[in-house]
């Protein structure tokens, strides 16, 4: 790795670890599960798997760092480097919407977080699960160790049996799971430490690579039609919370539609689409988002054998029939 690959955190990790390991048995832990639309549900626990969760979730990430600031562990932005041995990815909490929005939710509606019940909210729903410690030690702020939860390690069903006693027998319980042992995120105030990539990327939905695109072409977008957004809220943040949006902007070319076009585009497809007494497109939400992307990628037809409208889901460019000239 180049040099200026290095990053410095505003978190030393290193340091972190090493106050953090004289009292990792006397520390609080709280634990919540989190689903597909990163809304948390907090878990209660027994004794038995308390005195397991620190082992799980704490000990072992304490004792790799150490280990690796013996080694040599080098600290890599996230954005710029590739993980690889003795490297340790980083980024902003800021920077990762979906992260960020989970842990904000936490720390400042925690009372008013749902407790999770199988029956309310299915355990199959389920995305990951967040150990959240509070050091006694004030120095220290609370921090977060998340893992994605793999829903082939989930017993439950009238199908499932458990082996008790020398024999077979009905599983009693809503469902079991077998928590992951490795090491996979840990996020301390606005920083976060990627143990494994991939995990981290499918827990968040993080692609960086494609959100950088995104984002450029986001700006050509705002450069090439005149959008209106309600207070507070701005193309970039809906679309970071949009991974179709963001995979579709991929192949966009923002610069081939006017906005007159687009918008006779709509009248045309009897879409909702609305617009300002100036001109501009209203997007309210991630619907209006939706729709006007879908516009952009020309997305909407309808069918000249039954007149009905659709929304194209995948579509191949055809070469032109033979004989005929390009058009322009």
């Amino acid at each position: 790795m180049s040099e200026n690959q290095e990053v410095k955190s505003r978190i030393d990790i290193f340091l972190w670890a090493n106050r953090l390991q004289a009292e990792k048995k006397d520390i609080d832990v709280e634990f919540f599960l989190f689903n597909k639309n990163y809304t948390p549900f907090s878990v209660s626990f027994s004794k038995d798997v308390e005195s397991q969760i620190r082992p799980l979730f704490l000990y072992d990430l304490i004792n790799q760092v150490e280990l690796g600031s013996q080694m040599g562990l080098s600290v890599q932005e996230f954005e710029l480097a590739e993980a690889e041995e003795n490297v340790l990815l980083t980024t902003k909490l800021s920077n990762v919407g979906r992260a960020e929005t989970l842990i904000n939710t936490i720390k400042t509606t925690r009372e008013e977080i749902a407790i999770f019940s199988e029956a309310d909210h299915e355990f199959k729903r389920m995305k990951g699960v967040i150990a959240m410690f509070t050091p006694k030690d004030e120095g220290l702020e609370p921090f977060f160790v998340v893992k994605q939860i793999n829903q082939g390690q989930v017993l439950g069903g009238v199908t499932a049996w458990e082996f008790k006693e020398g024999r077979f027998q009905s599983y009693e319980a809503d469902f079991g799971v077998k928590m992951p042992a490795d090491n996979q995120v840990l996020i301390i105030a606005d920083d976060i430490f990627v143990f494994n990539q991939t995990k981290f990327e499918r827990i968040f939905s993080y692609d960086y690579k494609k959100q950088l695109i995104a984002d450029k072409k986001v700006e050509e977008i705002e450069k090439n039609f005149k959008l209106v957004f309600p207070e507070g809220l701005n193309m970039q943040a809906l679309v970071r919370e949009k991974k179709n949006v963001i995979n579709k902007l991929q192949k966009i070319d923002p610069e081939l539609m006017k906005q007159d076009q687009l918008l006779d585009y709509s009248d045309e497809m009897q879409l909702d689409l609305m617009t300002s007494d100036d001109g501009s497109i209203i997007i309210m939400d991630g619907h209006d988002l939706d729709t006007f992307v879908n516009l952009l990628n020309e997305d909407y037809i309808v069918s000249n054998v039954t007149g009905k409208r659709y929304v194209i889901k995948s579509k191949k460019l055809l070469n032109e029939p033979e004989g005929e000239p390009p058009r322009s």
